[in-house]
């Protein structure tokens, strides 16, 4: 057993119990079609809702899961626990470890070169994944370094105060801005960062820092469509990379059994729920009281928590945020 502790999380990394395994079918409707034998004696099924692959090794455990249009793969391995003790007593043990694959799913993929390789070395792959890698950012996380010296990672800020709310923070704090160095997108936005977000992340730019900066996933400079991750949390929904996986209705959001760890999930924030997109977080899993709970970084507890101060982060039930959940999306 590997035990990290540090003042904020503790993670706990142990061998999976073969008697805890979850369903095969996980994060949507059932089997879409046949069976399929593929290398390394795994099976592969397809499902629906969304369109996925699933991978069974040949005692009928799950290995992983590859969703249509989506980089990021659910890969089970060693369990995990996360918490964050000083804001709340929950816990979030999963099998699930997150990983970006180096091109989005498509069906039948499982039988092409880079897919075999890729998996092969991702399920003995125990660096941080992108849930590791979200709770780097938590209230007292260790600050880490490159080389250069640069701080890549630690307790992050939400953003510098907000003069027109005392008890709040001000928005517009991207991933450069933490690291403090200017930026270049791809689709040719150019970024200064401002001195006063260093070490700090809103809601979209701490998902940007975990799978973009972090992880490679693309991003982009702006709020529109293209290749890459958008730069607000609205854009990510509305035609963000991936598989969609629930439309938003305005309403409160459903299927909530097609959601799987590292998704991305939107919510309006405002004191009186409407439509509008302005808040998102990483699902995490359920909880050790049987909650749909997701990590964000937000104003109220200035940066990225699990925790239930300013309204706990759950998906299901009744409460501040469950009633603002509008969409998810797997990218």
């Amino acid at each position: 057993m590997l035990l990290v502790l540090t003042a904020a999380i503790t993670y706990v990394a142990v061998r999976p119990n073969p008697d805890d395994q979850p369903e095969i079918t996980l994060g949507g409707a059932g089997a879409a079609g046949g069976r399929t034998s593929g290398p390394s004696g795994y099976t592969y099924q397809r499902s629906k809702e969304p369109d996925r692959t699933e991978i069974i090794d040949s005692s009928g455990q799950p290995v992983a899961v590859m969703t249509d249009g989506a980089r990021t793969v659910q890969i089970y391995g060693p369990t995990r626990t996360f918490e964050e003790p000083t804001f709340t007593s929950a816990k979030v043990d999963t099998q699930v470890w997150v990983r970006i694959a180096p091109q989005p799913w498509r069906a039948g993929a499982e039988t092409q070169a880079w897919f075999v390789d890729w998996l092969s070395a991702a399920r003995q792959d125990r660096s941080p994944d992108v849930l590791a890698i979200a709770f780097e950012y938590v209230d007292e996380a260790p600050a880490k370094k490159n080389n250069d010296g640069q701080q890549y990672a630690g307790d992050a800020s939400f953003g510098p105060p907000d003069p027109a709310d005392p008890d709040g923070r001000q928005e517009r704090s991207d991933f450069y801005d933490y690291l403090g160095v200017s930026w270049t997108f791809p689709d040719g936005k150019s970024e200064t960062p401002e001195p006063q977000r260093k070490l700090a992340l809103d809601c979209s730019g701490y998902l940007r820092m975990v799978y973009g900066h972090r992880l490679g996933y693309p991003l982009r400079g702006t709020n529109t469509p293209g290749e890459g991750l958008p730069r607000r949390a609205y854009a990510m929904a509305e035609f963000g990379p991936g598989a969609q996986l629930m439309p938003n209705s305005g309403q409160r959001a459903r299927a909530i059994d097609r959601l799987l760890p590292g998704d991305l999930v939107f919510l309006n924030a405002q004191p009186v729920p409407n439509d509008q997109i302005d808040h998102s977080g990483i699902y995490l899993g359920l909880d050790d009281g049987g909650h749909h709970r997701f990590i964000s970084s937000r104003s109220q507890t200035d940066g990225p928590t699990m925790g239930d101060l300013s309204g706990a982060p759950l998906l299901d039930g009744s409460g501040y945020w469950p009633d603002r959940w509008l969409t998810a999306r797997r990218i």
